[in-house]
């Protein structure tokens, strides 16, 4: 499971369209704060919860599955244990042309070996074990201008961008299975 920069970086260049799958309300819980992350940089992300259908979280209408979801849908994140990925990634391909998907993303902590090559077999790309969160704030440099994965830490201040946060975006590209 080792991903290149440049295949991560394309994958979240090219897809602008998630749906986490095992969304939730609650504001500790990592779904919730992936998905606002997401949203305030621009991505579209329609949450899945059976025990929350038809609510709002964070301003998006909540599914009950993925066979509700509307067109187009080019990521599925699961935030859902490594178990449960086999069933939603089979649920995900039977929907993949209906949905336009182009991805499956398993979050931190997920991998299953058997759905990755069912969605491979299916055309789809896979990532494993990775939040999209964390692997867009490490590659626009968001976590870097901390300190944290510059090699060295300082205590030099960050050039801000204005408003006060950091306004890189991360550019499109090509992206292949190949180029992982």
């Amino acid at each position: 499971m080792s991903y290149s920069d440049d295949f991560i970086e394309g994958v979240l260049a090219n897809n602008r369209v998630f749906a986490f799958i095992g969304a939730s309300a609650n504001t500790s819980r990592p779904s919730y704060f992936a998905m606002k992350y997401l949203l305030a940089k621009g991505y579209q992300v329609h949450p899945v919860n059976p025990g929350l259908a038809g609510q709002q979280l964070l301003g998006q209408r909540v599914y009950a599955s993925i066979d509700e979801l509307p067109a187009p849908v080019d990521i599925v994140d699961i935030f859902r244990n490594s178990d449960a990925a086999l069933e939603v990634t089979r649920q995900a391909i039977a929907r993949k042309d209906a949905l336009g998907l182009k991805v499956i993303w398993m979050q931190l902590g997920v991998r299953n070996d058997v759905a990755a090559s069912e969605a491979e077999a299916a055309g789809l790309i896979v990532v494993m074990n990775r939040c999209p969160k964390i692997e867009y704030g490490r590659l626009s440099g968001e976590i870097g201008w901390s300190g944290v994965n510059m090699g060295r830490v300082s205590s030099r201040r960050p050039k801000l961008a204005p408003g006060g946060v950091q306004a890189q975006v991360l550019q499109s590209g090509p992206v292949s299975a190949s180029s992982k």
